[in-house]
């Protein structure tokens, strides 16, 4: 009996040190979502985009081979801030282990962390950043931008409406990278389709009164009145620009940048009839609704936007060329191992390729806000006016000046 006892204890401590030393064995893997967890752009990132991030590492933890890899994800408050963004984000490189940032959500931010990311070989995933200077002359080869990029908006947006007859022009333009790069990209479209642009105004980020700016506008009597920001600033933009009748006045509203949280806030009375150029839409089909419905699980109700199913693509792709290379150490070897993926079907948005540039090329749509009556359930904001496809939707690769296309 005893010798049977001392079987059993023996046993157990051999199964003990066995699955200690294959929990040993497990190369870690930590990712870093960077976001805007309390200010104007919380809503299309935040916390939703540090759930869309863990999403990907439950789905991730499924494949074969995975049981090799312990992956970890942080979460940091950026502020809207570059220097404290660079700041966390050196912290996390230099001494927590982090391997690859997710989120970054404005362009100078963006702009500031990815010098920082290819000095320390780490990866940066930019999924909630607009600037296309990030895969033109500011790329490197440890970035990697999924979502949306400024030049998609303004072709898309620009585009359908000067076509549509909006031929005259204002902007009211926030005061940073992305808002410079949103007027530079549209204006461009706005020129090459017949147009003009008759002025401009710019805005300090996180802007409660619109109003001296909306009325330059207003007295522009320009055709579009164009809203080159993001977040918080477009939808009290938009507000204050139906509380000033300037829709009824005859003038159009035109957001370069919005998601389907800023509709939700906005509600559909207030958004009804905007059109906008988005990279994503939850109910688009069984694929993306099956994460969309996932993510209001555990969302509270609120249904993704485009930044946070960014999140979720760009981390299981990310942590798929990790295994692909075995380890996260060499943040440029991971980077390239993604682009030698080729072409691959992407759960949430479709057909999807990673260029030299850095550029992640998939369709985009052009969509139509429902009026209230359209509407049938949570968050059933679009209609689909038309699919851009992905070799149109992006810049072509040599008209960025990347200094990585040879």
């Amino acid at each position: 009996m005893n010798n049977f006892r001392y079987l059993l204890v023996s046993l157990g401590v051999m199964v003990t040190i066995v699955a200690a030393s294959a929990a040993s064995a497990q190369t870690t893997v930590k990712l870093g979502v960077l976001a805007d967890m309390s200010g104007i752009f919380s809503d299309i990132g935040g916390m939703g985009a540090y759930e869309a991030t863990k999403m990907a590492v439950e789905d991730f933890n499924k494949l074969p081979g995975s049981d090799k890899f312990k992956v970890e994800v942080i979460s940091g408050d950026a502020q809207n801030k570059p220097d404290i963004a660079r700041g966390i984000a050196r912290k996390w490189f230099d001494s927590e282990g982090v391997d690859a940032l997710v989120d970054l959500p404005t362009s100078a931010i963006s702009l500031a962390t990815a010098p920082l990311a290819q000095e320390l070989n780490k990866v940066a995933l930019f999924t909630a950043s607009g600037t296309s200077d990030l895969t033109g002359k500011a790329c490197t080869p440890n970035s990697v931008h999924w979502t949306y990029d400024t030049w998609a908006l303004s072709h898309g947006t620009a585009d359908a409406i000067t076509r549509g007859g909006g031929k005259t022009w204002f902007f009211i333009t926030a005061d940073f990278a992305l808002g410079h790069s949103l007027e530079r990209d549209a204006s461009a479209v706005v020129n090459a389709n017949g147009g003009k642009v008759l002025g401009s105004v710019k805005h300090p980020s996180d802007s409660n009164d619109f109003a001296s700016y909306l009325l330059q506008a207003q007295a522009s009597r320009a055709d579009i009145i164009a809203l080159a920001n993001a977040g918080g600033d477009t939808i009290k933009a938009i507000k204050q620009a139906s509380e000033f009748g300037i829709i009824q006045g005859g003038q159009k509203l035109a957001g370069m940048l919005l998601f389907i949280s800023d509709i939700h806030s906005l509600g559909l009375k207030t958004a009804q009839g905007l059109q906008l150029t988005t990279a994503f839409y939850w109910d688009l089909n069984e694929k993306t609704r099956a994460f969309g419905e996932r993510f209001a699980a555990a969302n509270k109700g609120r249904y993704p936007s485009m930044n946070q199913a960014g999140a979720y693509s760009a981390a299981l792709a990310y942590l798929k060329a990790v295994a692909k290379v075995g380890s996260p150490k060499d943040g440029a070897a991971v980077v390239k191992a993604m682009r030698e993926a080729g072409t691959f079907e992407d759960p949430l948005f479709g057909k999807t390729a990673l260029r030299e540039d850095g550029r992640v090329v998939h369709d985009m749509m052009l969509v139509q806000v429902k009026a209230p009556a359209e509407s049938t359930k949570p968050f059933d904001y679009y209609k689909i006016v038309s699919t851009i496809p992905a070799s149109e939707a992006f810049r072509p690769l040599k008209e960025g000046n990347c200094p990585l296309v040879k």
